[in-house]
């Protein structure tokens, strides 16, 4: 999927007005990118709650597609844009987008969109990406987020799509021990992938009741 300028077609104003926008001292992809904004003890968190909510509701399909053409940094907000205010209607543009993996760090984005969506569609997206990416150990892309989305969903959902990915030895273990740093880290047990991913969409939840 080629990149594009968002200049190039029309909309040059949304890289500043949605990626870059500083409502807390610091660019709004880098906050979503960090996560900062989950920790209780963030001093912004109510602010950029209330920001990110309005944006999600006044952008238009076309800006976001806009953001969606170019790279890492506006695919990103897009998709928590996308993802916060539940615009199903980029369901296969976003698993286009996460099954290409073509740029760094936007893909969790991706994932948290299709957990936020919480439809059978969306958990066979995900459950596509796994069986693509977990089998390929050397690639470090966005396995851990997809997996957690498909876990929520599976709950979700009453459905047991993460099974044959998370039993013992399988396709996750396989995934995970191919770094040694790896093996035994807390933070890559399916139990806390899913609550990581809890934790973006219940936050999502909350920032509705600001």
């Amino acid at each position: 999927m080629p990149s594009q300028h968002p200049e190039e077609i029309g909309y040059g104003y949304v890289i500043e007005r949605y990626a870059t926008r500083k409502d807390s001292g610091h660019a709004r992809y880098l906050v979503l990118k960090s996560g900062r904004f989950l920790r209780p003890e963030w001093p912004h968190a109510e602010r950029f709650a209330h920001h990110l909510i309005d944006d999600s509701a006044t952008i238009t399909d076309a800006e976001l597609e806009a953001l969606l053409g170019y790279e890492w940094r506006s695919r990103l907000t897009a998709a928590w844009l996308i993802g916060v205010g539940r615009r199903a209607t980029f369901r296969e543009r976003i698993g286009d987008l996460l099954l290409a993996s073509e740029f760094c760090f936007s893909g969790s984005a991706y994932c948290f969109a299709l957990a936020r969506f919480g439809t059978h569609a969306d958990a066979e997206i995900l459950t596509a990406y796994l069986d693509h990416y977990l089998p390929r150990a050397d690639l470090r892309y966005d396995q851990p987020a997809a997996l957690g989305a498909l876990l929520r969903l599976d709950a979700h959902l009453g459905t047991h799509h993460a099974d044959r990915f998370t039993q013992p030895d399988g396709l996750w273990d396989q995934w995970v021990n191919a770094l040694a740093h790896l093996r035994d880290h807390p933070a890559y047990t399916p139990v806390e992938r899913r609550r990581s991913t809890d934790l973006q969409c219940e936050f999502a939840n909350g920032w509705r009741r600001l």
